[in-house]
């Protein structure tokens, strides 16, 4: 049963921090996901307390009796807990987690799940399919996460968090609907406005999407090997940017050899300290190709 959350929420209630999470649950978690040991001790106690919060802060449902242990919810909670590890004060890095105060709820399936779609073509009708998803980030509302594609981030895989893709989502909505640019701070990368920091963001993501766009293109139509970064960011803006953050995360050491400009956005932006995040790397065999929304 999933007894730490329940325990960690009354600490949330009463205005006191809570306890940090037990070391052999948190040991237990980092060695079956290494990537997210940090750097240095400093950032690791940082992860550490941030899923402390995290986890009094949301509210864990299995769907359809799905039973939920104390691995799982800190299994999430620290990938959810990843990109905010340099975001907050030093002294209080949990203040970070306002990224995440749109919503409560964390839904945790059994396995995928069949969603209704619907979209409209060029001749104004409208199309319903259903698609199978891994997980999916609402507006404003829930996350939804398959159990099976959390797992499967398991000794980082080819780049793959389905955790750190829908938390990603929950960024860019912050200042509204996700538009592949989250809310950035004031002096970005150098800029003097909001308006530029976005165009600084944008000049440097945009070309990197496209780029991938080509290269799924040309493997589909052509037969050339198909990009190490998931096609999956290759079908919009919006979902480029957390394919291309979880890559960032789960394999920083290839990412940045591959796509070292967009290692450097996600270094200004994550880091603000100008320290590129490194983890360890364990590259293994690409989990199956179910992919979040």
């Amino acid at each position: 049963m999933m007894k730490l959350a329940q325990r960690l929420s009354r600490w949330a209630q009463g205005f006191a921090a809570p306890p940090p999470i037990p070391d052999e649950l948190w040991s237990a978690t980092l060695t079956r996901y290494p990537f997210l040991v940090q750097a240095d001790e400093a950032a690791n106690e940082r992860l550490r307390r941030l899923a402390a919060h995290f986890l009094a802060q949301k509210e864990f449902t299995g769907a359809h009796g799905f039973e939920i242990t104390d691995a799982m919810a800190v299994t999430i909670a620290a990938q959810a807990c990843l990109p905010l590890v340099h975001l907050g004060p030093p002294g209080r890095p949990e203040a970070a987690l306002a990224w995440y105060d749109d919503f409560v709820g964390i839904v945790i399936q059994r396995g995928n799940v069949l969603a209704r779609r619907e979209s409209m073509d060029a001749a104004g009708v409208v199309h319903r399919y259903h698609e199978v998803i891994a997980g999916e980030a609402m507006e404003r509302g829930p996350v939804m996460l398959s159990w099976p594609a959390v797992e499967a981030a398991s000794h980082g895989g080819p780049g793959h968090s389905v955790v750190i893709h829908e938390f990603i989502h929950k960024m860019d909505m912050k200042s509204g609907r996700p538009n592949g640019c989250p809310p950035l701070p004031p002096g970005f990368m150098g800029t003097k406005s909001a308006r530029a920091a976005r165009a600084a963001w944008l000049s440097m993501l945009q070309p990197a999407y496209h780029a991938l766009r080509e290269q799924v293109t040309q493997a589909e139509r052509f037969g050339q090997p198909m990009p190490w970064l998931d096609a999956y960011g290759a079908t919009s803006l919006v979902e480029f940017l957390p394919v291309a953050c979880e890559a960032y995360f789960v394999q920083r050491k290839r990412f940045a050899e591959e796509w070292p400009g967009l290692a450097m956005l996600f270094d200004a932006f994550f880091d603000p300290r100008g320290q590129a995040l490194t983890t360890r790397q364990t590259a293994l065999p690409p989990p199956p190709a179910n992919r979040a929304s």
